[in-house]
C-alpha cells in the first residue's frame, strides 16, 4: 500500500575488512549497490576481472556437470514440481561441500570427461556404421576394394550410374575401346542409382578400358579398404561391440557419480556467489587501506544496518536523503492481498518519483471486474480450489509465481461470488442434468439476476461500476494534487471534470433515451434536474478556461486548449462503454457453458447417454474455462491500464535490484535479519 522509502548509505572501512562486508550485504539482500561519491580522487579501483570470470567458469562447469547427470541418470519430477521453488538448506550443510570445492570441480571435471568419453565413441560407432553401410553393396566381392590386378593384367574396382545391365557395360567398352576383346565383367551388385562392378582386362589395354570407363560415369568407392569387404565388414562390427561396451562402462561410471549431485548444486550456488561479490569489489573505490562503496537503503532498514556495520566491522556508515534529481530505485510494500496484484502493476510500470502506489486499489478493482467476466460459481470454485491447494503445497515456489497464483486464488473466490448471485454453476448444468437424467428440473436461483436473461440490466451494472472505476481513478488524482499542495489543480483537472460528468449523468439518467435502453424510468426533481445543468454547464465552462492556464495573458491559446481539452468528453465515452465487456465475457461465459451442456444432454439419459454427457461435459468445461480465464486476465488488466490509470498514473520507476545471494539450486537458511 506505499512505496518504501529510500535513503543513500555511504560506506567506508578498512580495506581487510571488504569481503566479511560484502558478504554480510549479499546475505542482508537489503542494498542496491550505486557507488557515487562526491569526491573520488585519490580512490583506484581494482581489478578482479580475471578472478570473476574464473568464478563464473567453475559455476558453468558444475552447472553442466549437473546438465549431464540429468541426461543419463534423470531424476525422477512431476509436472508440478516446478511449482516447489529452491530447497532451503541449512548453512552447515552447504559449508561442508564448499570445504570439498575442490574435490566437487574435480568430480565435474571426470563427469564431463566421461560424457566426452561418450560422445567419441558414439561418434565412432556412427562412423564404422557408416563404412559398413557403404560396404553392404560389396559384401559379395571376393578381393579388397583397393585390389588393382596382377602382374599381367589390371582389375577396376568402382560404380556406374544407374541399373546397368551385362550387356551394357560391354557396349560401353565397345563404343569406346573397340580394338579391346580381352575384358572380364563381374557385376557384383546393383539398386536404381548405382551399378556396382569390377572390370578385369590386360595390362596393356587397361588405358583404354579406364577411359572407356570413365566415359560411362564410371567412379572408384570413396573409401578403399585393404581387406575383403565381407572381413571388413566383421572387423567393424567387432569394434562397434567394443565401443558399445566400453560406453556402458562410462555410463556406470557416471551413474556412480550422481550421488555427488547436490554437492554440485552447493558449488555451483557457492562460486556464483563469489562471482557476484567480486563483481561488486570491481566496482569498490580503494585506497591502500580503505575502501568505499555507496548505495540505496530502504528507510525502515537504514539505522540498523549502519549499527551492525559500525559495531561489527569498525566501518563508518552515514545515511543522507534522496535528492530530488536522484533517480532512486522502487521497493513496494504491501500486504498479503495487495501483493498478490503487484505483478499486474509491475507489467504496466511501477511508481515514479512522487507517485503513491495504487496496488491495493488496483488489486481490489482487479479481483472485482475478474470475478465479474467469468462470473460462473463452480468454475470460481475450481480456480480457488486449485490456487490454495498449489500454494499450501508449494510453500517455497517462487515469489513472482506465488503473487500470480495468490492473485488467481482471489480472482476465483470474486468469481464464486458473482456465480452465486447470477446463479451460474457449470452455466445451466444442474437443470440439464436434473432433467435428462432424473425427468424433473431443479435449478439454484440466482441470488441477484440471470445476466442471460436480463442483458441490459447487466449492461447498465457494468457501466456503473467503469464509472465508479474512473471516477477512482479521478479522486486519486485529487488526492495527489492535494497532498503536493497544488490546490489550484485539483479543481481544474479534477473539479470541473467531476463537476462536468456528474452533470451529464444527472441529465441523462431521467431521459427519455436512457428508458428505452435500460427500461428503468427515473424521475428526478426539478431542483435536481437544475443542479444537473448547473454542474454541467460550470464544470464545461471552468475547463474551457482553465486546463490552459499556464498559458498566461494569452486568452486566446488558453481557449484552443481548454476547447481541445473539453473535447476529451468523448474519451470517457468510450472509456464507459469499454466497460461493456463484463458484460459480454460473462455471457460469454455462460453461453458457451450451456451450449456444451446442450450438446452433452443430446443422446439423452441412460448409461450411454451419462458416459457421452460426462465426455463432452468435461472437454467442454474444461475448454470453456481456459479460454475465459484467459479473456478475463486480459481484459481486467486492459481495463486497469487503460481505463483507470489513464486518469492519475504514468508509472516509469525503477524497480529495486538489492545486492543479494542470487543462487540457482538452492536456499541457504542463515540470519538476514538486522
Amino acid at each position: 500500500m506505499s512505496v518504501l522509502q529510500m535513503k543513500r548509505i555511504n560506506i567506508c572501512a578498512l580495506k581487510k575488512n571488504r569481503k566479511a562486508i560484502l558478504k554480510r550485504l549479499q546475505e542482508l539482500g537489503a542494498v542496491e549497490i550505486d557507488i557515487r561519491l562526491d569526491d573520488d580522487s585519490g580512490y583506484e579501483k581494482q581489478d578482479v576481472s580475471e578472478s570473476r570470470s574464473s568464478f563464473e567458469k567453475l559455476a558453468r562447469t558444475s552447472d553442466k556437470a549437473l546438465d549431464i547427470l540429468q541426461q543419463y541418470v534423470p531424476e525422477k519430477t512431476g509436472m508440478l514440481d516446478s511449482l516447489a521453488g529452491k530447497p532451503l538448506i541449512d548453512r552447515e550443510l552447504f559449508d561442508q561441500a564448499v570445504e570439498k570445492q575442490e574435490d566437487c570441480i574435480e568430480t565435474a571435471e571426470r563427469i564431463i570427461s566421461l560424457d566426452k568419453s561418450i560422445a567419441e565413441h558414439k561418434a565412432n560407432v556412427q562412423k564404422l556404421q557408416n563404412q559398413i553401410e557403404s560396404l553392404t553393396p560389396w559384401l559379395s566381392l571376393s578381393v579388397p576394394l583397393d585390389y588393382s590386378g596382377t602382374k599381367k593384367t589390371t582389375v577396376f574396382i568402382g560404380t556406374l550410374p544407374g541399373n546397368q545391365q551385362m550387356a551394357s557395360v560391354y557396349n560401353i567398352l565397345a563404343k569406346h575401346a573397340p580394338e579391346t576383346d580381352a575384358v572380364d565383367i563381374e557385376i557384383v551388385s546393383a539398386d536404381k542409382d548405382f551399378t556396382y562392378l569390377a572390370v578385369l582386362c590386360l595390362k596393356k589395354d587397361s588405358r583404354a578400358v579406364e577411359d572407356a570407363l570413365r566415359a560411362g560415369g564410371f567412379a572408384r568407392p570413396v573409401q578403399a579398404f585393404g581387406k575383403i569387404p565381407a572381413e571388413c565388414k566383421q572387423d567393424f562390427q567387432k569394434e562397434i561391440e567394443q565401443s558399445e561396451k566400453e560406453m556402458v562402462t562410462l555410463r556406470q561410471q557416471l551413474e556412480d557419480l550422481a550421488v555427488q549431485r547436490q554437492n554440485l548444486r552447493f558449488i555451483s550456488d557457492y562460486y556464483r556467489m563469489r562471482a557476484e561479490r567480486y563483481e561488486v569489489l570491481g566496482q569498490l573505490l580503494q585506497t591502500k587501506n580503505t575502501f568505499a562503496l555507496s548505495g540505496y537503503v530502504p528507510a525502515r532498514d537504514s539505522e540498523k544496518m549502519v549499527q551492525e556495520l559500525s559495531e561489527k566491522y569498525e566501518a563508518f556508515a552515514e545515511l543522507e536523503e534522496i535528492g530530488e534529481d536522484e533517480d532512486s530505485p522502487v521497493l513496494l510494500h504491501n500486504n498479503r492481498f495487495a501483493e498478490s496484484g503487484e505483478g499486474v502493476l509491475a507489467s504496466f510500470g511501477l511508481p515514479a518519483k512522487g507517485e503513491i502506489d495504487p496496488t491495493f486499489i488496483m488489486t481490489v478493482f482487479y479481483v472485482f471486474l475478474f470475478g465479474l467476466m467469468l462470473s460462473d460459481a463452480a468454475y470460481g470454485l475450481i480456480v480457488a480450489a486449485a490456487c490454495g491447494i498449489l500454494l499450501k503445497k508449494y510453500p517455497r515456489m517462487g515469489e513472482n509465481m506465488r503473487k500470480s497464483i495468490q492473485l488467481f486464488f482471489w480472482c476465483g473466490l470474486s468469481t464464486l461470488f458473482w456465480g452465486i448471485m447470477f446463479g451460474g454453476y457449470f452455466g445451466d448444468a444442474i437443470s440439464i442434468i436434473s432433467k435428462t437424467f432424473f425427468g424433473h428440473e431443479v435449478s439454484i436461483p440466482a441470488l441477484w439476476f440471470v445476466p442471460l436473461d436480463e442483458p441490459m440490466r447487466m449492461l447498465l451494472w457494468s457501466m456503473i461500476f467503469g464509472m465508479i472505476h474512473m471516477y477512482t481513478g479521478l479522486a486519486i488524482k485529487a488526492y495527489i494534487c492535494l497532498r503536493d499542495k497544488r490546490y489550484m489543480d485539483a479543481l481544474c483537472d479534477v473539479g470541473f471534470w467531476f463537476f462536468l460528468l456528474t452533470g451529464l449523468i444527472m441529465i441523462l439518467i431521467p431521459s427519455d433515451i436512457f428508458k428505452s435502453m435500460f427500461q428503468v424510468n427515473i424521475v428526478f426533481p426539478d431542483a435536481v434536474n437544475t443542479l444537473a445543468k448547473v454542474m454541467a454547464v460550470g464544470g464545461a465552462i471552468g475547463i474551457l478556461l482553465m486546463s490552459g492556464r499556464a498559458k498566461k495573458n494569452k486568452w486566446g491559446l488558453r481557449i484552443a486548449l481548454g476547447a481541445y481539452d473539453l473535447y476529451n468528453i468523448t474519451s470517457w465515452l468510450s472509456d464507459v462503454l469499454s466497460y461493456s465487456r463484463l458484460l459480454a465475457l460473462g455471457l460469454a461465459t455462460g453461453v458457451i457453458a450451456s451450449v456444451f451442456n446442450q450438446m452433452g444432454s443430446m443422446f439423452g439419459g441412460g448409461i450411454f447417454g451419462a458416459i457421452i454427457f460426462i465426455i463432452v461435459f468435461v472437454i467442454g468445461h474444461t475448454f470453456n474455462l481456459a479460454i475465459n480465464l484467459l479473456g478475463a486476465y486480459v481484459h481486467t488488466c486492459r481495463l486497469q491500464y487503460v481505463e483507470f490509470f489513464g486518469k492519475f498514473y504514468e508509472g516509469g520507476g525503477r524497480e529495486f535490484h538489492p545486492f543479494r545471494s542470487n543462487t540457482k539450486y538452492v536456499d541457504i537458511k542463515e540470519e538476514t535479519r538486522l
